[in-house]
């Protein structure tokens, strides 16, 4: 398997859940950044780069999220329509990784566009198990490339296939994208939006 550069973002109220998912992600052997953020006020702030998550060197744009639903404040559900409402980052895997069974959840997570919908298993094994085979998967996947700030770059469609399809309002221009250097430009890892 190749290996990709990716942040990933994990989004829950409780401490102690937080600190189980990324020590599983580090007992799989994911060596990148792993972001931990309290609740969905302070992940959304997160994405949309405002005050301490401004400095892109240290707060690097989420690759992947997993988020749970029942948050006081800002619950994942407001993670997920925010994310569905900015299509330049609906593109970002995003995993709901909750206590709750709930059909309605379930259901309501999937119409704002979750990736998946997984129930948090009872053990750090189970854990383990189940996220490193949500890791694998999404590393097979492909993306669309992004800029540092997480912006999609604007691609050609002229005489292709997806040239019916508008390109995202805040994309960089063909000039832009030429102008920007190889070493600006984030890589992206193989993620993908899974089976639809």
């Amino acid at each position: 398997m190749k290996h990709y550069h990716a942040t990933i973002m994990i989004v829950d109220d409780d401490p102690n859940d937080r600190f189980l998912i990324e020590r599983a992600f580090r007992k799989i052997g994911v060596m990148d950044p792993i972001q931990t953020l309290n609740g969905g006020r302070e992940a959304i702030a997160y994405m949309m780069g405002e005050g301490k998550y401004a400095d892109r060197t240290v707060y690097v744009y989420p690759t992947f999220i997993s988020t749970d639903l029942k948050m006081p404040e800002v619950d994942g559900f407001s993670v997920l329509e925010h994310l569905k409402n900015n299509p330049e980052w609906s593109v970002i895997p995003t995993v709901v990784l909750t206590s709750s069974r709930d059909l309605d959840d379930i259901k309501k997570a999937y119409m704002l566009g979750a990736s998946s919908y997984h129930v948090k298993p009872s053990s750090a094994e189970k854990l383990r198990e189940q996220l490193k085979v949500l890791h694998d998967y999404w590393m097979t996947c492909e993306v669309p490339q992004v800029d540092r700030s997480g912006r999609q770059l604007i691609t050609d469609s002229q005489g292709k296939l997806g040239e019916r399809f508008e390109q995202p309002e805040r994309g960089l221009s063909d000039e832009e994208t030429r102008m920007i250097t190889a070493s600006d430009l984030k890589p992206k890892p193989k993620y993908c939006k899974g089976p639809s």
